[in-house]
């Protein structure tokens, strides 16, 4: 496929977003920037959430990275559908019971301004960093693919999308994303299929049948791993996805705006059902998708070499080599819409957090509307300038598969987050706001500790002591204990003062 089929793809693309962004931003005002006027259609937020969830990573990271952990991924995704049972039964009614447009609000009438701020500044980091991991991901493929061959440079590749995404997310927020997402997860979801069966289909796998892919012969199609000191133990892998879900979508203003404009709680709950879902099934094509192209390679004697590159180069280099121009076609509006949802619901609710949480824009009497309207613009704009340079740091600094890079930093970021309102939920008790911010600073930096060492003689300094002990998404579980025993320890002492 050439650049310039890649180039009119992605423009005819964006040319669909931009139209779908113009017709819904024309009834949006503050309501339904933040909200969507809570006029949402549940199904239609069920579906955006689920390309807004995986992203690029999900749709090339994932199926590359069976040539090293097989089918382990879901050990994680096992818990992440016990999450969402959690996010609906729990977290959801407690939102829509308080009424909340900024989910970190119920922090400010659980605890006070200090926490919600705390709150809404953990959420910012986490969802900063981890939206830039996505995007850079994707805009890393685009760039060897498209925009090297024409001699662009990545920090003009990346000005690109992000001005793109700018330009249909700027008046419609919320009420808007709703409809591109859920147009976005039909693209990523029918990109995935038609890509799968031209692999499957392919020329290439004609000797191999479906038992001896997946069945027979397959050796990456193991799932649980029962080595309690691997990194990948079912144990570490399972509970960590169900607090990974609980932390990056329950308590994750960017995945929670959209299920809090859903017409009522029971809408909301609808989709998160089906979302949990229909992450498992996509996932388990995902995995499987990951296995016909280590075949495929393997066929064309090229999967050494591809490898070297990084796993992530897996899919692209299969679907704009070796697929011709409809899997081409497939592959570039999968990966757009994986791209693009990743990245538009972010801007919109990191200016909804800084608004409501941390400036608190709204309180302010002194302003009218369209003052504030100018407010929150400006605050989309530095989002959106953040969001560039964060993409940059990737660049200079990442190696690996970047679905490893953008959990493991959930494992730190998110830990306070959940110890904060386990907190608020599990207890009556009251912080003291300046205990409550060292804990919430110091516990992620002994995480950081813990999860860099693997020995335990590392850990205790010693040295006849060599029981070797790999930390795993468990440490967000441990993250989210210590800052809750020390919210709890803060509580105590100062009531005692």
């Amino acid at each position: 496929m050439t650049p310039l089929q890649i180039f009119i793809g992605l423009a005819s693309y964006f040319i669909l977003l931009l139209g779908v962004g113009f017709v819904t931003a024309k009834r949006s005002g503050d309501s339904g920037y933040f909200l969507g006027n809570k006029q949402s259609i549940w199904w239609m937020v069920a579906l955006g959430m689920l390309s807004d969830s995986m992203s690029g990573v999900s749709f090339i990271s994932v199926p590359g990275a069976v040539v090293n952990v097989n089918f382990s991924y879901m050990q994680v995704v096992f818990g992440y559908f016990f999450g969402y049972l959690i996010i609906s039964y729990i977290l959801l009614p407690l939102y829509y019971k308080r009424n909340l447009t900024s989910i970190y609000e119920y922090l400010e009438q659980r605890f006070g301004a200090a926490e919600q701020k705390t709150g809404a500044f953990f959420f910012v980091i986490s969802r900063l960093l981890g939206s830039a991991g996505r995007l850079f991901l994707t805009a890393i493929i685009l760039q060897k693919f498209l925009f090297d061959p024409w001699g662009v440079p990545f920090a003009l590749t990346v000005s690109i999308i992000i001005i793109l995404i700018l330009a249909y997310t700027f008046k419609g927020g919320i009420g808007t994303l709703v409809f591109t997402d859920a147009l976005q997860s039909t693209f990523l979801i029918g990109g995935l299929f038609v890509c799968f069966g031209l692999i499957y289909f392919s020329p290439e796998l004609a000797d191999l049948t479906f038992s001896d892919l997946f069945l027979k012969t397959s050796k990456y199609t193991s799932i649980f791993n029962w080595d309690y000191l691997s990194s990948s133990y079912f144990g570490k892998h399972f509970v960590g996805g169900i607090f990974l879900c609980v932390a990056m979508t329950g308590l994750d203003q960017n995945m929670m705006q959209k299920n809090l404009s859903c017409r009522s709680l029971k809408d909301a709950q609808k989709n998160m059902l089906m979302t949990a879902f229909i992450v498992v099934v996509v996932n388990v094509v995902f995995l499987s998708l990951g296995i016909l192209m280590i075949e495929f390679l393997n066929a064309t004697g090229t999967l050494e070499s591809v490898v070297a590159q990084g796993t992530d180069y897996m899919f692209p280099t299969i679907a704009l080599n070796y697929l011709g121009t409809i899997g081409g076609i497939a592959f570039i509006l999968g990966l757009s819409a994986a791209t693009f949802s990743s990245a538009d619901s972010v801007l919109t609710t990191l200016t909804t957090s800084t608004y409501f949480d941390l400036i608190q824009i709204h309180l302010n009497q002194q302003l009218d509307d369209h003052q504030r309207l100018k407010r929150r613009r400006i605050l989309h704009v530095i989002f959106a300038i953040l969001l560039w340079v964060s993409i940059m740091g990737f660049y200079q600094f990442s190696s690996g598969a970047i679905i490893d890079v953008v959990l493991q930093l959930a494992n730190y970021t998110y830990g306070p987050l959940l110890g904060l309102f386990a907190f608020g939920i599990i207890s009556k008790k009251k912080l003291n706001p300046i205990g409550m911010i060292f804990v919430s600073l110091i516990v992620p930096i002994v995480c950081w500790y813990l999860g860099k060492n693997e020995y335990v003689s590392d850990l205790i300094d010693v040295n006849p002591l060599s029981w070797k002990y790999e930390f795993g998404y468990e440490l967000l579980l441990i993250n989210g204990i210590l800052s809750f025993a020390g919210y709890w320890i803060v509580s105590i002492i100062s009531k005692r003062l």
